[in-house]
Order: structure tokens, then C-alpha cells, then sequence
């Protein structure tokens, strides 16, 4: 009987990451988007990477708006040095894990290493606490919205992000500055995020044997009760310039998880 190509009932390639024993406060934040015209944004940031108590961090992707690639670091006083430089200075009192999302995906090893964190391969399940937690950013989940599918499907190949990161750093950025103008676009027209697929969801669940899926992307912060005591905890997005003035850390302890406002955690 021939497999079923329904992407939805592939069980996907999980990494393992085992926590430290002593962990006990874990905080994951993803859809930060930095960007140097959301100033109230990244100075919230700023603050709570510079005050969080937990014993680990983990951005679980977006934490840029774009990232046009690591030599943007080698430009003296951008701002992407400027993060890395936050980043390295928090990594030195706790562990920060780090997940590629569908903005900031051209972030490779030499931005990991000048800011000090870790990388996460997408999905990876967190063995802690005797339990498991499964962690994506959470757009390959979200199969509704196929244009971006499609264009994933394209750029996470190794030839397409070479051949743009062959482009010279000002080409990029005006790349960059095109593909946010698109996206402001789409927001102003009022069209939907898509959610993550259940169904493709439980099949990650499964093959993880995680009854905790936590993922952003979506920006509908939301914890979805699946049954058998299964959960799916969607991120906050953070936009403190905009209207909407949100921003959360989820705060996983033994005791079970809270959205907490940043200046908090």
C-alpha cells in the first residue's frame, strides 16, 4: 500500500534536547520582529533579557523583523550588532536557545556564536522536569496558508539562501525592506494568519511523545486544551510601538506555565 504524501501524517525529524538538572524557571518568547523603528519594542527587550530571573531562555524564532545575513554584524553600529551584543551579555548569566523563524531563517553560525546562544533545529523536544515539551516556531504548522508554504519550501534549500547571500549586503537590505513593506501591506488589508494545522499538530505530538507543543508564528497567543491532559501554547507576538501594545514571556515552571508582561519575568 503506497504511503500517503498528506503532509499532515509525516512524522517529522525530532531533535532532542535534554535540560539541565538544576533548570527550574524556563521562559520562551518568539515574534519579537526587532527592528531599528520599533524602538519601545526593543528596549523592552533590552531590559528584560538584561533582568529575566530564568534559569533559560529560548526564542523560538522572529526575533527579528529580517535578517539579511550574518556579515549584517560586521557593519559597525547596526543594529544587528547592537542584539547580538545584548544577546552575548545575557547569555552570560543563563542558557539561551535560539529557533530560526520564517523572518530571521538567514541567521546561521556566526551570528549563534557572536551572541552566544545555542541553536534549535525545528521541531525539538525539551526532555525536563519529567516531562516533554515540544518546540517550533510554527510555520511549517500552518499548512492553510500555502503561498508561504510554497516559498519555504524554496528558500530553506541550501542553493536559494546561497545564491541570495551572494547579493551585496545593501542589495539585501533593500530586499529586506521590500518584503516588510509587503507584510505591513497584508496586515493593513486585514487578512488572517493562518492557524497550525490539528491534525499535522497531534502527528508532531506523537512522534515526540510531547504533551506540550509551545510554537509562535501565528501571533493568536492562546493555550489550547487537546485532551488527555495535551496542550498546544501559542506564543505572544511583541509590538509595544503599535496600537495593540503586546508583549509576553511564558513562564514554565514544574507548576505549570503564565503569560507575564516582560518588566515581570
Amino acid at each position: 500500500m503506497a504511503e500517503s504524501s498528506d503532509p499532515r501524517t509525516a512524522a517529522p525529524q525530532v531533535a532532542q534536547l535534554q535540560a539541565e538538572p538544576h533548570w527550574r524557571t524556563l521562559d520562551f518568547i518568539s515574534d519579537l520582529h526587532l527592528q531599528p523603528s520599533e524602538p519601545q519594542t526593543a528596549e523592552a527587550w533590552r531590559s528584560y533579557m538584561a533582568r529575566s530571573t530564568a534559569d533559560a531562555i529560548f526564542i523560538l524564532g522572529d526575533l527579528f523583523e529580517v535578517w539579511v545575513g550574518d556579515d549584517a554584524l560586521d557593519e559597525l553600529g547596526s543594529f544587528e550588532a547592537e542584539c547580538a551584543a545584548v544577546l552575548r551579555e545575557a547569555a552570560q548569566q543563563r542558557p539561551l536557545f535560539f529557533m530560526v523563524g520564517n523572518r530571521d531563517f538567514l541567521a546561521g553560525d556566526e551570528f549563534l556564536r557572536r551572541s552566544g546562544m545555542t541553536g534549535l533545529s525545528d521541531p525539538t523536544v525539551l526532555r525536563w522536569a519529567g516531562t516533554s515539551i515540544l518546540l517550533s516556531h510554527g510555520d511549517a504548522l500552518c499548512l492553510d496558508d500555502v503561498d508561504y508554504q510554497q516559498f519555504r519550501a524554496v528558500s530553506r534549500s541550501g542553493a536559494w539562501q546561497q545564491q541570495l547571500l551572494a547579493q551585496p549586503l545593501a542589495v539585501r537590505r533593500a530586499i529586506g525592506r521590500s518584503a516588510r513593506s509587503e507584510s505591513e501591506q497584508r496586515k493593513q488589508s486585514g487578512a488572517p494568519y493562518a492557524d497550525a494545522d490539528a491534525q499535522m499538530s497531534a502527528t508532531w505530538m506523537q512522534a515526540a511523545q510531547a504533551p506540550w507543543l509551545i510554537h509562535g508564528h501565528t501571533h493568536q497567543p492562546a493555550d489550547h486544551a487537546l485532551g488527555r491532559q495535551q496542550w498546544r501554547i501559542v506564543l505572544s507576538d511583541w509590538h509595544i510601538d503599535a496600537d495593540t501594545r503586546r508583549a509576553e514571556v511564558l513562564r514554565v515552571t514544574p507548576e505549570g506555565w503564565q503569560r507575564m508582561p516582560p518588566e515581570l519575568a
